[in-house]
């Protein structure tokens, strides 16, 4: 029996005046401890590249192979290695004391390098004429991981190919998460592949990191401390300004937030079990951040009026002049 594909939904309203200028549509799913669908809106089958979303499953092989504790790692490495970070001196500092501790140094990443997003470090870079270094890149504490994992294992040098040891380790532990079969895999930003999965696969994978029980077994252990680190320093998963990092300190219990390129969002909730997974199909973060705001605002997990969903849910827009133009809103039906 063939699975008819789901349209789109709106997800994201863009107001001006009397009328919804823009809308987003998209795909969403809340799952329960199980793995099962408790909501959705478009498509949960839907194949989507989770990108930077899915980097605490990445990061399961290296706490479960023991190559986290050998290497003396603590909830701060275990947060950057979750990170899509601003590129800021409490991000690129640790990771550099992370490789140097490993006997390694930046040439020893294969992840490129692009200007940070933390202003003030760009800003001081521009000033100084000088170049950004792969530290910079948001990416750079998962590819620490990577290369911890790659000592563990002793692999060659060119971690990020799909063939090596150490992608491979993603990808197992990635397919035994989500509970499905990778099809394909794409060339993520920071050079390393990004599986494929449906959109229910990855909610399903958040569900089990809410549920993951710490001494239950190798791997709830490992999800464990990943999650909890991630809830632990909001800051290092991040960064200021960040909704990762804005909403998770908004939130009225422990959450765990990780955004991925092309507007995908994940959500980990562990003192309900559940797992959100949602992708907007034109790739407009801006609609991303209002939708996974409106969803935890959905589960009572986030007031709305809290400052910090403001800035993404309902969020007002202004001209260049400061009047107030519109605002940024979740389709009704997200809501509820």
């Amino acid at each position: 029996m063939s699975i008819v594909a789901q349209p789109p939904v709106p997800l994201t309203e863009i107001w001006r005046g009397p009328i919804a200028e823009s809308v987003h549509l998209g795909h969403a799913v809340i799952c329960g401890p199980g793995g099962q669908i408790v909501q959705a809106w478009g498509d949960p089958n839907v194949q989507v590249y989770p990108r930077s979303s899915c980097k605490m499953l990445q990061a399961l092989p290296l706490v479960e192979s023991g190559a986290a504790d050998a290497a003396g790692l603590g909830p701060e490495h275990l947060a950057l290695a979750c990170a899509s970070h601003n590129g800021a001196a409490i991000h690129t500092s640790r990771v550099a004391r992370w490789i140097d501790g490993l006997g390694l140094a930046e040439p020893d990443f294969r992840c490129g390098s692009h200007m940070p997003k933390d202003e003030e470090t760009a800003h001081a870079l521009i000033r100084a004429f000088e170049a950004p270094c792969q530290l910079h890149n948001n990416c750079s504490g998962k590819h620490a991981g990577f290369l911890t994992l790659n000592q563990q294992l002793r692999g060659g040098p060119d971690y990020e190919l799909f063939d090596h040891p150490v992608q491979q380790a993603c990808l197992r532990a990635f397919e035994e998460v989500t509970e499905e079969t990778s099809p394909d895999y794409g060339i993520d930003g920071c050079s390393a592949p990004n599986f494929l999965t449906t959109l229910h696969g990855m909610g399903r994978a958040m569900a089990y990191f809410a549920n993951a029980q710490p001494g239950t077994d190798t791997r709830q252990s490992a999800a464990a401390r990943l999650r909890d680190a991630m809830i632990a320093r909001p800051d290092l998963v991040a960064g200021e300004g960040r909704a990762c990092t804005e909403l998770m300190r908004a939130c009225k219990e422990p959450v765990a937030l990780k955004t991925g390129a092309e507007a995908f969002f994940v959500a980990i909730i562990p003192c309900r079990g559940l797992g959100i997974a949602l992708k907007v199909a034109d790739g407009a973060d801006r609609a991303a951040e209002c939708a996974i705001a409106a969803l935890l605002v959905r589960l009572g997990v986030l007031d709305a009026d809290h400052p910090g969903a403001r800035r993404f849910m309902n969020k007002t827009l202004r001209s260049w002049r400061g009047i107030e133009a519109g605002m940024i809103k979740p389709a009704p039906d997200l809501l509820g």
